[in-house]
């Protein structure tokens, strides 16, 4: 039976050297009490140190880090210890250099405090593919070597290009590449796991866990299997408990025979259920808010991308959305009246519903079935999806596309590399120039201030996406503001130019290479660029 104790007991029960899995995304399954309890214990006494630490989904909480996402700052009381941005994963590292000396996750970037020890070459870093770092705990749990998976090759996560690594001072491969039946593979090998550090809403008396007010059914299940069948350790932060056998049993994810033990949140402040919200019951499935009580989007150069890439979906499709600018395709749908036409899946597990862009991304409202986030990936790796929309960090000649690494800011891949594996339509999204400005609208597209950053590069720093890796079946689009390409025979094709808009001036001359230009080069839609648009259920 699970012994009930404070943040400041759990965090006597790491022992130095120890490998500790976590598992969410967002603020969501993050045990934000016992790290700050873990952290402060550092600070102290030294102890615990040299942790490697392995998650898979981003975890923690963007607030400073991005400014220009512009959120309501004011929704939540800030304490001493809770300002934004320093919520999640990032409180490992406020200690400073010592207490996590290697860290591994699909996507690392809203940890700002390791994320800058490892820029600094303070700690090992590397990055691998979400779906296969939230299922690889499953091989660990069974007994398993490994994961095998063709998820990653041409990639920066390939041994022939980097690794995995994402700076100077890590050394080993991420995964090694093998043969099966004649064909190429990544192998991601197994290892102990000495401590699962997790966080659920409810714990009984026997330590049975329940998800109840959880957006996403996180992989927690499978870590505290590898940590217990490894003779490790399992901790589970939770914000109530309630008397043994009152449960339902079919609401208990984690079973308190892997539970050894429980702590109960002195503060409602550690148990957020997203970065930008206490609780959203449309979220976890106690209410359903009307579509209507979802806000639509200002007339933005952001909003005509999120538009052109909503008439991409094929009537019927389910739809994966990525983070930032991609998950607003899903209020265009919303706005649109579409809903009914379309099923948008989140990579979290979310089925249906609205996908919530930042600071709530990982969540939807009103989602009809919520899977196991390790679950979902069996569903992307295996082609379940009919398309997908992501980001568009910077993108080169060959169509590679970067979404995970930029000079000292380290971010991961997330889901993105499994995700444009599989599917059989992908299409990428982003402003054509970093930092400039526009006005939208009478149908047109007008620049005000040129930017600054070139996204269209000669050679991406890191390939997230690789573009001769492409399958025959693929269709692959990049969508912009000022144009839309396709890739075509291995080639960036440029289909498509924004009323507005002069192909030499604002287009051709802020790229790093020379693009193809179809002979049937068309104007994006007008009504991309006026205030109402209405056109989407004409596309579907």
């Amino acid at each position: 039976m699970a012994k009930f104790i404070t943040a400041q007991e759990a965090a006597k029960q790491i022992p130095d050297g120890a490998t500790v899995g976590i598992a969410g995304m967002g603020l969501s399954g993050w045990p934000e009490e016992v790290a700050c309890a873990i952290r402060d214990r550092f600070r102290e006494t030294g102890h615990p140190c040299s942790l490697e630490l392995h998650q898979g989904s981003a975890m923690g909480d963007w607030g400073y880090g991005n400014q220009f996402l512009g959120w309501d700052r004011t929704r939540r009381p800030d304490g001493p210890d809770t300002a934004h941005g320093n919520r999640g994963v990032t409180r490992l590292g406020e200690a400073g250099e010592g207490l996590v000396t290697k860290w591994s996750g699909a996507h690392v970037g809203s940890a700002f405090t390791l994320r800058d020890l490892a820029a600094q070459d303070k700690l090992e870093c590397h990055c691998l593919p979400q779906g296969v770092a939230v299922n690889l705990w499953r091989e660990i749990a069974a007994g398993r070597p490994g994961l095998f998976t063709k998820v990653g090759l041409g990639t920066f996560v390939d041994p022939r290009v980097e690794g995995g690594r994402m700076n100077r001072c890590t050394r080993d491969n991420v995964a090694e590449l093998v043969e099966v039946n004649g064909e190429e593979y990544l192998f991601f090998k197994s290892f102990p796991l000495h401590v699962a550090l997790l966080r659920g809403t409810v714990a009984d008396e026997k330590g049975n866990i329940s998800f109840m007010h959880e957006s996403v059914i996180n992989e927690g299940l499978a870590v505290a299997q590898a940590a217990h069948n490894s003779g490790g350790i399992v901790i589970v932060q939770v914000e109530y408990v309630t008397k043994a056998e009152t449960l339902n049993p079919k609401d208990v994810k984690i079973p308190g025979i892997l539970v050894d033990y429980v702590v109960q949140a002195t503060d409602p402040m550690a148990c957020w259920q997203a970065e930008g919200v206490y609780w959203e019951p449309s979220f976890s499935g106690q209410i359903r808010r009307p579509t209507k009580a979802i806000p639509p989007l200002p007339l933005t150069e952001r909003k005509v991308i999120a538009r052109r890439c909503a008439m991409e979906v094929p009537a019927g499709a389910v739809l994966n959305l990525g983070v930032g600018m991609s998950a607003d395709v899903g209020s265009i749908v919303a706005e649109e009246g579409c809903l009914d036409r379309v099923t948008m899946a989140a990579e979290s597990g979310m089925i249906g519903g609205v996908m919530c862009a930042l600071p709530n991304f990982g969540s939807s409202y009103n989602p009809e079935c919520t899977l196991e986030h390790n679950a979902t990936f069996d569903l992307i790796d295996g082609g379940g999806l009919d398309m997908t929309c992501l980001g568009l960090g910077e993108c080169d000649a060959e169509g590679n596309v970067n979404v995970s690494k930029f000079g000292p800011r380290l971010t991961g891949p997330g889901g993105f590399i499994d995700i444009t594996n599989a599917t059989p339509k992908v299409v990428f999204c982003g402003t054509f120039m970093g930092k400039a400005k526009y006005a939208v609208g009478d149908g047109k597209l007008t620049i005000l201030q040129e930017g600054t950053i070139q996204k269209f590069v000669k050679n991406v720093e890191q390939i997230t996406f690789a573009g001769q890796y492409a399958k025959p079946s693929q269709e692959v689009l990049y969508v912009t503001e000022r144009c839309v390409f396709q890739l075509m025979d291995g080639k960036m094709t440029l289909i498509e130019i924004a009323p507005g808009i002069d192909l030499e001036k604002d287009v051709l001359a802020h790229m790093g290479f020379t693009p193809a230009v179809s002979p049937n080069l068309k104007t994006m839609d007008p009504a991309l660029f006026q205030e109402t648009w209405g056109g989407l259920a004409q596309t579907l």
